[in-house]
């Protein structure tokens, strides 16, 4: 798995903490460009969350 072009092992990955569900989701592959913007952890908790 690679991130800004260096190799990062799943462990290592960061994390957010998802204001809806309270739980902590890691860094993908398709948010590789807009990880800043991510705040929910899911479509579901997105639909359903708390408005930050």
């Amino acid at each position: 798995m690679r991130i800004y072009g260096k190799t990062v092992h799943k462990q290592d990955l960061p994390e957010k903490l998802c204001p809806a569900c309270q739980r902590r989701f890691a860094w993908r592959k398709k948010w590789e460009r807009c990880w800043e913007e991510v705040v929910y952890c899911s479509q579901r908790c997105r639909r359903e969350g708390k408005v930050l």
